[in-house]
């Protein structure tokens, strides 16, 4: 029997039965339901960082107090220990970092207020030690003359300085701001035990009930970790930094250690705008430029250990944190909340991968080390 176009035939040619070719189609790698389900993720997404960008005078506070509240509680648990009421021992361990953060403000506070009096002096002086970088522009506008391209430099003027008074305002919160931070912060670490068993008991079932319970104290245990550790190293930076300036003879070592410490609170950014201000005040203050870059030049060597060894090891063994998440994220937060969401940046993307770990764990099996 022979078979028509479109037919096939099953077993012996001769006496086979012809059967159409199947018409039934793959189907699509992506449904239609997976589709409008991925654009409705995409859409509240969208909404949500909305909202935080447009309300970020409530909820950048709130977020603060949360993520704070939680590093401090380990503290307020121990005073618990020592038969203080936990109320009080929220009262107490705020006006403890808050007499902390207060004398590292006056630290830094003193010499800037001493040297923005003195900004046309020292402008002054800036200009002349620069003056032997004076022939570049020079040779730029000769080389602009003998291509025949435009005298780009003739028109140069130096930056005005409009953008101090909306950086101070951006950078700054309000004093509503701070209000609604130190309130939440209180009440957060007084009754955070309550809270944390309201949570837990929200849901019915044993087994998600214990997934978040150790979600919480997996979170409260880094962060508290991650606050005390980072704080420690921070602070050891600030010392060596004002031992660097003072054997080398800068101002105010002890402000400049100050802001170091400081400054290296925020990832990445912290360490490089120390690194131009010690530039700026090392050129200003030492008689050569060599001797004003040694102390930035030191500077960025103890950043660089800390930064690629001291932390990595510390932290590490605790939570391991990938550099391109921690960059995307400071990138992210400082996007939308400025400087105190570069703060915040590294604490969230902590509470993020655990949260993840437990919600999502990874049974899939591993690939084979090269």
């Amino acid at each position: 029997m022979r078979a028509f176009p479109g037919e096939r035939m099953l077993g012996n040619a001769s006496e086979g039965t012809p059967l159409p070719d199947s018409t039934a189609e793959t189907p699509p790698m992506i449904s239609r339901a997976e589709a409008v389900a991925f654009a409705l993720v995409a859409l509240l997404v969208i909404v949500i960082v909305g909202v935080l960008y447009l309300a970020r005078a409530f909820f950048l506070p709130i977020t603060m107090a949360f993520i704070v509240g939680t590093m401090l509680s380990p503290a307020a648990s121990l005073l618990e220990r020592y038969r203080i009421p936990r109320a009080l021992g929220a009262v107490l361990i705020v006006v403890a970092v808050g007499a902390a953060v207060s004398f590292m403000v006056g630290l830094i506070a003193s010499p800037v207020m001493e040297w923005s009096s003195r900004l046309p002096e020292l402008g002054a002086i800036l200009k002349e030690k620069l003056h032997v970088f004076d022939r570049l522009p020079m040779l730029w506008q000769e080389l602009q003359s003998m291509v025949g391209g435009p005298d780009t430099l003739a028109s140069l003027q130096l930056p005005k300085f409009e953008w101090v008074q909306p950086t101070l305002e951006f950078v700054s919160p309000t004093f509503a701001e701070f209000l609604l931070f130190i309130a939440t912060l209180i009440l957060f670490i007084a009754s955070w035990k309550d809270l944390r068993r309201g949570l837990v008991m929200t849901f019915s079932d044993r087994a998600a009930r214990l997934r978040t319970l150790r979600i919480l104290n997996e979170v409260e245990t880094h962060l508290g970790n991650y606050l005390l550790t980072v704080t420690m190293i921070n602070v050891g930076i600030g010392i060596v930094t004002g031992a660097i300036c003072a054997a080398t003879g800068m101002p105010n070592p002890a402000g400049l250690g100050a802001l170091a410490a400081t400054l290296n609170f925020i990832p990445i950014i912290g360490p490089v705008a120390m690194f131009v201000v010690l530039v700026v005040v090392g050129i200003i203050s030492a008689p050569t430029i060599g001797a004003g870059l040694f102390a930035p030049a030191c500077f960025a060597a103890v950043t660089f250990m800390e930064g690629h060894f001291v932390t990595p090891t510390i932290v590490g063994r605790r939570l391991s944190l990938n550099a391109l998440a921690v960059f995307l994220a400071l990138a992210f937060w400082t996007w939308l909340w400025g400087p105190m969401g570069a703060f915040l940046s590294s604490p969230l993307l902590i509470v993020a991968l655990i949260v993840k770990e437990h919600l999502m764990p990874d049974n899939s099996p591993q690939l084979p080390e090269d």
